[in-house]
C-alpha cells in the first residue's frame, strides 16, 4: 500500500485547499468535468464549443468565443462552491448548482476552410450529446446554429422542432450574391426549410436595423413570429418573450433556443462581429433567459457570435456566460 503523497497530505490538512479560484484550474464551462461526448450517461448538461467563424459577413473573431465564455463562466462556479449555494438577489430564490451535473465535451472538430465538413461535425457531436443530456453549444458564428439544430433534432428523434432566436438580425437570407446560400445570414432560412421546422414555429426577438424592403410581407406570408425591438419597447420584454416561446412550442416535440450576443445593445456587449445599436439591455437579456429556462419545452440552447477581441473589458463574454448561467439556473437549480 503506497504512502500518502505530500500533495494529498497538504490538501487534507489545509482549509480551503478544495476551493478552486475562478481563474485557476481547467478551463471548462462552470468548471464542469471534461468528458467525451460519448460519456454522458450520468450528467445533465453537455457543453460543446464550435470555434468556427468561416461563415461571417463582417468582422471575424467568433472562433475565440467558446474559450472566452468558458473562462468567464468560472466566476459563477467559484461563487457556488465557495458560498455553499447561492441566493439570487433578483428573484430572492435559493439556487443550488449542485442539483445538476455539467460535463464539458470540449470543442467539436472544425475545418476552417471547409464549411460543409464543419457542419457535419457539429451535427454529429450535438446529436450524440442530445441523446444523453441537455446540450449547450458555444459559438462560433451563427451559421453553426443550423447544423446544431439538425443534430439536436436527430439526437432526440424529433419530428418537429420549434425555434426561438434572440438576435439583431433575422438570418433568413436564402442566397447572397457574395456569400452564397450558406453563411451566418442564412441559418434561420435553412432551419425553417428543413424537415424539422417551419416558420410558423420560428420566433424572432429583438430584431432591429434593416432587412429587405418586403420583409414584413414575408413574415406575414410565411407565418414567422416576429418581435422587433419596437415591440419590446412598446410591450415589454416579458410579454414579448412569453408570446415568442408559446408560438415556437405550439405542436412541436421540443424547442431550440439560440441567443446571438448581438441581440444585446453593443454599448453593453461590443464584442461581436456585426453590432447594431439600439438592442436589448443586459437586464432585458437576462429576463429572456430566465423565462426561456423555466419552460419545459426548451430542450437545447446555444450562444453565438461572441468575438472577444473587440471588447478589451471582457464584458461581452462575461454577460454571455451569465446569460447561460441564468438559463441553467431556471432549468435545473432553482429551489
Amino acid at each position: 500500500m503506497s504512502e500518502e503523497s505530500p500533495a494529498s497530505a497538504f490538501r487534507e490538512r489545509t482549509t480551503g485547499s478544495d476551493v478552486e479560484l475562478a481563474y485557476a484550474g481547467h478551463n471548462t464551462f462552470l468548471k464542469g468535468d471534461p468528458r467525451s461526448v460519448d460519456d454522458l450517461d450520468d450528467v445533465d448538461v453537455a457543453v460543446l464549443g464550435a470555434p468556427y467563424d468561416g461563415a461571417v459577413s463582417n468582422r471575424p473573431g467568433a472562433r475565440y468565443g467558446p474559450e472566452a465564455i468558458r473562462r468567464a463562466s468560472a466566476w459563477w462556479a467559484y461563487l457556488s462552491g465557495y458560498k455553499g449555494g447561492l441566493t439570487n438577489m433578483d428573484s430572492g430564490k435559493q439556487v443550488d448548482f449542485s442539483r445538476f451535473a455539467v460535463a464539458d465535451c470540449g470543442d467539436v472538430p472544425v475545418f476552417p476552410m471547409d464549411r460543409e465538413t464543419t457542419a457535419e461535425s457539429i451535427t454529429a457531436h450535438v446529436a450524440t450529446a442530445a441523446e444523453r443530456a441537455f446540450p449547450v453549444v458555444l459559438g462560433g458564428d451563427h451559421y453553426c446554429t443550423y447544423p446544431s439544430v439538425t443534430g439536436f433534432a436527430e439526437g432526440i428523434d424529433a419530428d418537429s422542432i420549434g425555434f426561438v432566436q434572440i438576435d439583431a438580425h433575422t438570418d433568413t437570407v436564402s442566397e447572397s450574391a457574395v456569400f452564397g446560400e450558406h453563411f451566418h445570414g442564412s441559418p434561420t432560412h435553412h432551419i425553417a426549410d428543413s424537415e424539422y421546422a417551419a416558420y410558423e414555429n420560428v420566433s424572432h426577438v429583438g430584431i432591429r436595423g434593416y432587412e429587405g424592403p418586403a420583409f414584413f410581407e414575408f413574415a406575414d406570408e410565411s407565418g414567422l413570429n416576429l418581435f422587433t425591438m419596437a415591440d419590446v419597447r412598446e410591450r415589454g420584454i416579458r410579454s414579448v418573450v412569453t408570446d415568442a416561446i408559446d408560438a415556437a412550442a405550439d405542436g412541436v416535440d421540443a424547442v431550440y433556443v439560440t441567443f446571438d450576443i448581438d441581440g444585446v445593445d453593443p454599448a453593453v456587449a461590443p464584442g461581436t462581429g456585426t453590432p447594431v445599436p439600439g438592442g436589448l439591455s443586459a437586464r432585458e437579456a437576462l429576463t429572456v433567459m430566465d423565462i426561456l429556462g423555466a419552460r419545459d419545452s426548451v430542450g437545447a440552447v446555444d450562444l453565438m457570435e461572441v468575438a472577444p477581441t473587440y471588447d478589451p473589458t471582457e464584458g461581452t463574454q462575461r454577460l454571455a456566460a451569465y446569460l447561460l448561467v441564468r438559463f441553467l439556473e431556471q432549468k435545473f437549480a432553482s429551489a
